[in-house]
């Protein structure tokens, strides 16, 4: 069997020096289990925002600093030319989601190795975070090293990478209202998205709000021998499950009363256009190991996949879970659900309507309580600023073809906070692929993908500059 070590060498033999060096100061930030959801890492997490600082110090940043919050801290840094230029923000991330269930891992997830696979034969980076949010994030730091060494840098620069994506960004709006002079820029710049295909690049002109619940049902006041009450006794897994099935009808339409008035309906010429995207479903259907797809009817796959809201269970545990038998009805069963917004919904309206219709399912002989933990408002970015031209025109020399403007299903509920807080467009500048396995097992990043974004970046920052002089 070739080691992975070999197949590294392989691998890294035709890139350049700087190319082998960021590669070795990637994988070694991806060495840090920097999960913000895992109070037992907390010293890992301030050792990743140690990483970036240091990093930052290094590409030449002419001030840093790690600013604490009551919960992860956030890095700053700064390369301040002259007043009198645009600014540009970039933001990002550090912390990462937890690598469970680790046992699906083809390697350990914080041990990057590269290997090569049908999508990336110029190898891709499998740890998590590579691609979330790590590899995209360090992607910037590069692509400003690089300019500062060429001179060719423009324009200021801030940066701004937090620790609690992940877990909901729960103190960055603080810092955010607080910090509004230091934070003050022309446009915000973020890699945390994906484009459609190496061979079609996309730029994402909209992301899906959140709304994330936990519910509990309780029945009895301790767990239960199955054979003495069973029969008798409310199951909260049993009903749990039920509550659960009732949440969508037939047609796959979420049946919480009110969801849908303030949703926004694309006309369809809208449809039309966002259909010329390439896309093949038996691929897709392949890609993820299925025979189906299913969804909400009348919308097509890629539509409910990006301007539908959704509700889904991310987990359910209750009961006994352990080897062998355990005949026991449990005291409690428990469920993690979360819809997927699009423009207009309020994600605190639709969590309080979640509420209400959750707990009018539950049956006698149970309690249900619900947890809102966090959520977030969906985004949309217009295509007439000279950002999104600017990206549009880095994106078209480096693929050689020209992006395609494309929907996200995901959420960074934090890109709407920025625009109200401090008045400006966000760009949603992505490298990665659907296929990356972000937030699963065996998370990865391209090689390719990884060093066109450092590419790509750049010529972003030229094109800015050149289109903010034309306008001024």
């Amino acid at each position: 069997m070739v080691s992975f070590v070999t197949i590294q060498n392989k691998l890294t033999m035709n890139l350049t020096t700087d190319q082998k060096r960021y590669l070795e100061e990637w994988m070694s930030f991806l060495r840090i289990p920097s999960v913000s959801a895992d109070p037992t890492q907390k010293e890992a997490v301030r050792q990743a925002a140690d990483w970036v600082k240091n990093a930052l110090d290094k590409v030449g940043c002419n001030h840093t600093e790690i600013i604490p919050t009551a919960g992860h801290p956030i890095v700053y840094g700064e390369h301040l030319i002259d007043s009198n230029l645009p600014t540009v923000l970039v933001y990002g991330h550090y912390d990462v989601q937890p690598p469970d269930p680790v046992e699906l891992w083809e390697s350990p997830p914080f041990e990057p190795v590269i290997k090569t696979t049908h999508l990336h034969p110029e190898g891709a980076v499998f740890a998590r975070g590579a691609c979330d949010d790590k590899g995209q994030m360090f992607m910037h730091i590069k692509a400003f090293e690089i300019m500062r060494n060429e001179g060719s840098l423009e324009c200021n620069i801030k940066f701004m990478i937090e620790g609690e994506e992940e877990v909901g960004s729960n103190h960055l709006e603080d810092f955010v209202k607080n910090n509004k002079e230091k934070l003050a820029c022309d446009v915000i710049l973020i890699s945390d998205t994906g484009m459609i295909s190496r061979e079609q690049p996309s730029i994402s002109t909209g992301l899906r709000g959140l709304s994330y619940m936990e519910v509990t049902v309780t029945g009895p006041n301790r767990d239960l021998h199955s054979g003495l009450y069973g029969g008798a006794v409310a199951n909260p897994i049993n009903v749990l499950c039920v509550m659960i099935a009732q949440l969508h009808d037939k047609n796959k339409r979420i049946t919480v009363p009110g969801f849908y008035d303030q949703v926004e309906e694309l006309s369809l010429n809208e449809r039309k256009v966002m259909a010329e995207a390439p896309f093949r479903l038996e691929e897709f259907k392949k890609s993820i190991g299925i025979q189906e797809v299913t969804g909400e009817e009348g919308y097509s796959n890629e539509e409910r996949r990006t301007i539908r809201p959704t509700l889904d269970v991310n987990g359910i545990w209750g009961g006994y879970t352990g080897e062998g038998a355990k005949t026991v009805i449990p005291s409690k069963a428990h469920a993690k659900i979360s819809m997927r917004l699009v423009p207009n919904q309020d994600w605190n309206e639709i969590s309080d309507l979640f509420r209400k219709h959750f707990q009018s399912l539950a049956p006698k002989g149970v309690t249900v309580s619900v947890q809102t933990h966090h959520g977030g408002y969906a985004y949309v970015t217009p295509t007439n600023n000279i950002a999104y031209q600017a990206a549009h025109q880095a994106y078209f020399e480096t693929f050689g073809i020209a992006p395609i403007p494309s929907r996200g299903g995901g959420s960074i509920p934090i890109v709407p906070m920025f625009e109200n807080e401090l008045g400006v467009k966000s760009i949603l500048m992505g490298f990665g692929l659907d296929s990356d396995a972000i937030h699963s097992p065996n998370e990865h990043f391209g090689l390719f993908n990884f060093f066109k974004g450092i590419e790509t970046i750049p010529r972003f920052y030229s094109h800015y500059c050149e289109l903010q002089k034309k306008t001024n």
